[in-house]
């Protein structure tokens, strides 16, 4: 299912630890996501940041060489909807029910678990060994 699949992530406490309006601390979702797009997912960076706190987020996908195909918006979507929800096919998110979160002392907010999310996603298919 990896090749096409587009998956929108949310940044703050997904790919970093809750640091807004700073970058945080790494979680582990680079390899995950680099693994991702290798196989043929599409990115889209899916946040609440905007202006150069944004532009820190796509800096951070650039120099750990994750590429994305969007930002806040799915390019294909508007050829069908003028709705401004992002469509994907899968969403990761850190306020998401079920997504697997990770708490760490020191850190005040839970994060994303990225050894239990790369179990899921390729138990779910998205994601080949």
């Amino acid at each position: 299912m990896a090749k096409g699949t587009v998956i929108a992530i949310d940044f703050d406490g997904t790919c970093v630890t809750h640091e807004y309006p700073h970058i945080g601390m790494d979680i582990g979702a680079v390899p995950v996501l680099r693994e991702l797009t290798q196989q043929g997912c599409k990115l889209i960076l899916f946040t609440m940041r905007s202006g150069s706190i944004l532009k820190d987020a796509k800096e951070w996908f650039a120099e750990n060489k994750i590429p994305l195909y969007a930002v806040n918006e799915n390019p294909e979507q508007k050829s069908w909807t003028k709705s401004p929800k992002v469509y994907a096919d899968f969403y990761i998110d850190d306020a998401a029910v079920g997504c697997p979160l990770k708490f760490m002392e020191g850190i005040h907010q839970p994060f994303v678990d990225w050894e239990k999310m790369r179990e899921l996603l390729i138990r779910d298919g998205i994601l080949y060994e």
